[in-house]
């Protein structure tokens, strides 16, 4: 996909977070819709997946630590083909297989179940450790939140991933400096995250998360890069894209009302309008 493809796409991903979050009544918009342009590039274009094939041996492997961010993994999922776009709308539902945080057993293209703040980035380095031995070339990702680094587990997985130079991973980290209680350098800062993670021999790339180009050449910039993991720390806008979301931490985990939900729709189909004028 070029630039602009994908700018398309990721509207469509936000367009799918709004409605999934708007009828579930509940969820979490906000971090969902600053990482929407990482999920995008992810299932269209970097990794080596199949739809028809969820489960092929050779896939690249995906893990959302910050679990509760699904509506945007579901949405990317969704818009890939994994499962019906029409399905988002079921979100949270009692019998639907798209619960709040992600399930591999039901869920077409996810591989681990995840949600418990911190676990996810440990489930991927034992990804990584496990092709390195079987001598497998899939490469394994994980979406962590920079709210959710301040736990503890998140450094011993990337302690163990620096040491055994896992050059097959990606760590990828949503910094939209928000957490649900506030901003993240007056809760508990984790600031300066990538002198933390090049402490523990890690290749690190900073990056404007919510631009293609940076984004485009960070991931290739990770792929060339040998004997060491790489985390690229993507400076993002909590609830991107979306007017009234934007830097509000009100939105981490809130869904909007009826007339919220015309307002967020109104600003993507604007987005998504300037966007087939180009």
């Amino acid at each position: 996909m070029n630039k602009l493809e994908l700018m398309k796409t990721a509207n469509e991903v936000r367009k799918g977070i709004i409605a999934a979050v708007h009828s579930a009544k509940s969820g979490h918009p906000g971090g969902s819709l600053s990482a929407a342009d990482i999920y995008t590039y992810l299932y269209f274009e970097e990794m080596n997946i199949d739809p028809e094939d969820p489960k092929k041996a050779d896939r690249d492997r995906f893990v959302l630590s910050k679990g509760h961010t699904a509506p945007g993994y579901y949405s990317a999922l969704a818009n890939r083909g994994f499962f019906p776009v029409e399905d988002l709308t079921t979100l949270r539902k009692v019998g639907s297989y798209l619960q709040g945080h992600p399930d591999m057993k039901h869920i077409p293209g996810v591989d681990m179940s995840s949600g418990s703040l911190g676990q996810g980035v440990s489930a991927a380095v034992g990804m990584a450790v496990s092709a390195k031995l079987s001598g497998d070339d899939y490469r394994v990702y994980t979406l962590l939140g920079d709210g959710e680094i301040q736990e503890g587990q998140v450094w011993e997985a990337a302690m163990l991933a620096g040491f055994r130079k896992l050059d097959n991973l990606v760590v990828i980290v949503d910094n939209n400096n928000l957490q649900i209680d506030g901003p993240i350098d007056e809760v508990n800062s984790p600031y300066p995250i990538d002198k933390k993670f090049e402490a523990f021999n890690f290749h690190v790339i900073n990056i404007n998360g919510n631009d293609f180009d940076e984004i485009d050449a960070a991931f290739k910039e990770a792929r060339a890069t040998k004997g060491q993991p790489t985390a690229i720390i993507a400076k993002t806008v909590k609830g991107k894209g979306v007017s009234f979301m934007e830097n509000q931490v009100a939105w981490h985990g809130s869904a909007p009302n009826d007339e919220q939900y015309a307002v967020a729709m109104a600003d993507l189909e604007k987005v998504g309008e300037a966007l087939c004028q180009k």
